[in-house]
């Protein structure tokens, strides 16, 4: 891959990342539930989605899913399901102050769950896809070999999300040594309770251009 089109691919990725969605909003409720060292492992889960959905589009897989009507329609309501429920346990959340490390309590804070969460975010919505596939073709070198490309372009996006997304979770939780009294415990989570049923609402809206 030659330079100027890696440097491009770093801004493109860059700029991926920083987009606001469904990653950003699973980091910021973990980081203020769980703290940054438990949230982490969400973050885990979040990178081997994208692994998980890159290599459905190097493999060609994502053209066919992008192709298929029912394939694509199974997809997108899983994918809103799965955010709608986040929001639902979200929102029902304990209202009692969080600290760091206090979580083992919490069966949906285990490091497995977590790595689970972030990885079903990701893997199962199919805007991320579609987007990779409109995105990642036009850096690719079709005369060169592909898994190299591929792999660069992979490490490339998974560096600039890993830093972007744990920004998300480190300011959020920095807040939790504000968080005091239940009633802004239950302030916190119902607002992001709010912000997945949304995210889940909107990617139900969303259909193939």
């Amino acid at each position: 891959m030659a330079l100027d089109t890696w440097l491009a691919f770093f801004v493109a990725s860059w700029l991926i990342s920083l987009s606001p969605g469904a990653g950003a909003i699973s980091c910021m409720a973990a980081g203020m539930r769980y703290g940054y060292a438990r949230a982490f492992w969400n973050i885990v889960g979040l990178q081997v989605g994208i692994l998980f959905v890159l290599a459905i589009v190097a493999l060609g897989l994502g053209a066919i899913i992008a192709a298929s009507t029912a394939m694509f329609t199974a997809i997108k309501w899983l994918g809103a399901a799965y955010l709608v429920w986040l929001g639902v346990q979200q929102w029902r959340a304990p209202a009692s102050p969080v600290r760091d490390g206090d979580a083992d309590d919490d069966s949906q804070g285990s490091p497995g769950r977590l790595v689970l969460r972030g990885f079903l975010v990701n893997a199962s919505n199919p805007k991320g896809i579609v987007f990779m596939l409109a995105v990642l073709p036009q850096f690719i070198d079709p005369l060169a070999p592909q898994f190299p490309q591929y792999a660069i372009c992979g490490a490339t996006l998974l560096f600039t999300d890993l830093v972007v997304m744990s920004g998300y979770t480190g300011l959020a939780a920095r807040v939790l040594a504000m968080l005091r009294e239940p009633h802004h415990v239950r302030w916190v989570n119902r607002t992001f309770g709010g912000m997945f049923v949304a995210a889940g609402a909107v990617l139900a809206t969303f259909r193939r251009a």
